[in-house]
């Protein structure tokens, strides 16, 4: 049984860490792993081979629909407009010329349609064979630490990724504090910061290899917003447009996985925690609402560090607790 307790508190970390950079699955893993007793049965339950018919997993994927719920929400406007765009590429009349000659909107919607297939794939023929294998505290614990890893080389990546001259955003100069060095001169009142690509700029083969940075978050301590907010950044977006990519990206993924698995909890594996259940999905759904609100506004001026350093110590630590 799960209890009552449990549910606010894995629907809250469900919540936020789904979208933060710091992986869902392998918290979902690792934190009651390190709380021990009556929380210990949580994490084997989702690592069996039997873990399909586990209350635990039934309860988790109503959370990762709240949340894909709560991303629907919060880009509604957004969702609007990809709708429509696609519709307008396959209407028989102009599909042929459409993928070429696409809006901002209709290039977005099959940036994404391609971005999705490979996780989607992946997703249907590897999810239950990595989660048995890798979803225990030690694999969580050192994928996590991976997970900072990867969040630290999108960073350099970022400073050395193609910008496309004609689409880009313009350098601007940016204040710094008077006596700072900048590029080894004392005393420098500005800084350049480097030029974006748009979004809607990428390529459709460089949207599949997003989408296949996605996969890796099939594994539990691998964040899916953080591996693929890196592979926006490789291409030379910046951190607002692959934030947001990566939250487009990441919701059609999301719920679809779901809704899939939803109907296990008419089952054995949902008597008994149906309460549980809507109280965890109700916390996920307004941390997830809060966590992209505040995370949309943080990326447009800040980076993936804080979450890489975060990453390396708490999975270092479990490393260190599990080994």
């Amino acid at each position: 049984m799960i209890s009552y307790l449990q549910a606010v508190v894995i629907g809250l970390l469900q919540g936020v860490t789904e979208l933060f950079p710091i992986s869902s699955l392998g918290h979902s893993v690792l934190v009651p792993a390190l709380i021990g007793g009556t929380w210990q049965p949580l994490v084997t339950q989702s690592a069996t081979a039997t873990s399909e018919s586990s209350p635990y997993l039934a309860f988790i994927v109503a959370l990762h629909v709240a949340t894909a719920l709560a991303l629907l929400i919060f880009f509604r406007a957004d969702w609007v407009r990809i709708i429509r765009g696609f519709l307008r590429t396959i209407r028989p009349s102009i599909a042929a010329r459409r993928l070429v000659t696409c809006d901002a909107d209709e290039r977005l919607a099959w940036l994404l349609i391609i971005g999705t297939i490979p996780v989607g794939v992946t997703g249907l023929a590897l999810e239950h064979t990595f989660r048995t294998l890798f979803a225990k505290p030690l694999a969580a614990a050192i994928f996590l630490t991976l997970n900072g890893l990867i969040l630290l080389a999108g960073e350099r990546l970022r400073r050395i990724a193609p910008t496309d001259d004609h689409d880009s955003e313009p350098a601007v100069a940016q204040p710094v504090a008077a006596g700072a060095h900048h590029d080894g001169v004392a005393g420098a009142a500005t800084q350049t910061r480097r030029a974006t690509r748009r979004l809607t700029t990428l390529g459709y083969g460089e949207a599949a290899v997003i989408g296949v940075f996605q996969t890796f978050a099939l594994l539990a301590g691998i964040s899916r917003s953080g591996i693929s907010m890196v592979g926006g950044l490789a291409r030379g977006l910046s951190h607002r447009d692959a934030a947001r990519f990566s939250f487009l990206l990441a919701t059609p993924v999301i719920l679809a996985a779901g809704v899939l698995k939803l109907p296990t909890l008419a089952g054995s594996a949902g008597h008994g925690i149906h309460g549980q259940v809507l109280i965890g999905a109700l916390v996920a759904g307004l941390a997830s609402y809060v966590s992209v609100r505040w995370l949309t506004r943080y990326f447009e001026t800040r980076t993936l560090t804080p979450f890489a350093i975060y990453s390396l110590v708490f999975g270092v630590v479990c490393i260190i607790r599990f080994a």
